[in-house]
């Protein structure tokens, strides 16, 4: 799939998210979900948070954080790439939302789905991400890549996703939101 297919079957399904709620709960966060844009393929940029941040560390992730006060989710979500791995905003062009994400630890993700032009050259912040990876679009939208599983978390057994690739192991909420992402894409 190339990035004005993406951009096409993306963009079809932004009307049936119309009704979406706002986020207004104090635990509120955006991510960016940045498809790199080579040309002839698209890939999705991970990054895998620094091992001694207190939540979720060493997991993998789409930057993105906290909403800060007066920031639109939007700002949010370019604000955290840019100080996380020195995304450029020029360098992304927004297409719009996926639906609202709950995390197990009480936080309700906004991701905003862009194609990114690549950039020479990553700035990683050490205190917030060990390291990043890429994987091709088209491994995402392959059935057999895709898993789901049931695991006891507060009490309650959840439904969890996983997608794993080349030795990383890609689960929860940023699984979630590829799901959704190949949901809106298939």
């Amino acid at each position: 799939m190339q990035a004005n297919e993406f951009r096409q079957r993306f963009m079809l399904h932004q009307a049936a998210h119309a009704e979406r709620r706002a986020v207004t709960d104090i635990h509120q966060a955006a991510v960016l979900v940045p498809v790199i844009n080579y040309g002839n393929e698209l890939k999705l940029l991970f990054t895998q948070r620094a091992l001694h941040l207190r939540h979720h560390p060493g997991q993998v992730s789409f930057p993105g954080g906290r909403i800060e006060l007066n920031e639109t989710t939007a700002d949010a979500a370019l604000r955290e790439a840019h100080e996380e791995i020195g995304l450029l905003s020029s360098h992304v062009d927004l297409l719009g939302t996926l639906p609202l994400q709950p995390t197990s630890t009480g936080f309700t993700i906004v991701p905003w789905v862009a194609l990114v032009t690549p950039q020479a050259r990553w700035q990683l912040e050490p205190n917030e991400v060990a390291d990043i990876f890429e994987v091709p679009l088209t491994h995402f939208l392959q059935q057999q890549n895709r898993h789901q599983f049931s695991l006891p978390l507060a009490g309650k057994t959840r439904l969890l996703h996983a997608m794993p690739y080349r030795g990383r192991f890609i689960w929860g909420a940023t699984a979630a939101i590829m799901h959704q992402l190949c949901t809106q894409l298939l």
